[in-house]
């Protein structure tokens, strides 16, 4: 396969638009296959089964979660798709290269849409007065996660393209390229106070930062996009302060946080041909909390 790029300018035509037709079949996953990292609960569960409602063949990652099993089971049930639970710890590579090579082997041989939503929160300390294994740890997962799951689904992306086939060596219909989705946040793109959460900050644009520059690398083969999310009703926030608490309502233009299912269309949009033209895009989904 031609590169996308050669000594500094693009070639032409190195993508292909979806036929047109009918809206909403473009936002169909029909006989494809995702697999969504940090899928125990939360946004992750939500994306698992808004794919699954749309047609997909669903891996849920877990680490500690064991829940995700029995969600996988409800999920085939409900939406008549494979849906199979990894227990995969994505702070090491060699977990996160088998358990993809055992998803997209268990799930018709191909990958179409990776979601890397592993992450954890930092709470509210300041950097200074942390132990640097905080550091360590969060970057580890955050960043270091990510890092890991993009290279190996990558490496898949583009085999696909090449090859034409599935792992099974059958021919790889409706392929044109992978989508890959990091879970970033707005914190990647603001000084989130009253909270003291530097590191979680940075973790988070460094991964906004890695998808805009995939995003040119993959040309050809896949789209690379990420979603920063406000505060949305999930476990990972932990507890907040009251006093805390309302100083964080006092910015959210909406009055609220969020819910899972309002990140719903987001993730569907991006894992879609219904973006077929965008690629290294960060989209915020913050209740208005980084307009003003």
């Amino acid at each position: 396969m031609a590169e996308s790029i050669k000594d500094g300018v693009f070639r032409r035509n190195n993508t292909k638009p979806p036929a047109d037709g009918p809206v909403m079949a473009l936002f169909s996953l029909a006989g494809k296959t995702a697999i969504i990292a940090g899928a125990g609960q939360g946004i992750g569960l939500a994306v698992a089964k808004t794919f699954a409602e749309a047609g997909a063949n669903v891996a849920i990652w877990y680490n500690s979660n064991s829940n995700a099993i029995e969600e996988a089971e409800q999920i085939e049930k409900v939406f008549n798709v494979k849906c199979k639970a990894y227990k995969v710890n994505v702070t090491s590579y060699d977990e996160v290269n088998v358990a993809m090579e055992k998803a997209i082997n268990e799930l018709n041989g191909r990958l179409d849409v990776f979601v890397a939503n592993s992450g954890v929160s930092w709470g509210d300390e300041a950097f200074i007065d942390a132990d640097i294994g905080r550091y360590l740890d969060i970057m580890n997962v955050n960043t270091n996660g990510v890092v890991y799951c993009a290279h190996v689904a990558g490496k898949h992306f583009r085999r696909q393209k090449q090859d034409g086939t599935t792992v099974h060596g059958t021919k790889l219909e409706n392929f044109e390229n992978g989508s890959f989705i990091a879970t970033a946040s707005m914190s990647g793109h603001i000084v989130n106070i009253p909270r003291r959460q530097a590191m979680y900050n940075a973790s988070k644009a460094a991964l906004i930062h890695m998808c805009r520059s995939l995003a040119i690398e993959w040309l050809g083969f896949a789209r690379v996009n990420s979603v920063s999310p406000g505060f949305i009703n999930t476990s990972i926030a932990g507890p907040i302060a009251e006093d805390v608490m309302g100083a964080i309502m006092d910015k959210v233009p909406m009055g609220r946080f969020g819910e899972t299912v309002e990140l719903k269309g987001v993730y569907l949009l991006l894992a879609s041909d219904a973006s077929s033209y965008m690629t290294g895009t960060d989209i915020l989904v913050d209740g208005g909390y980084t307009a003003p």
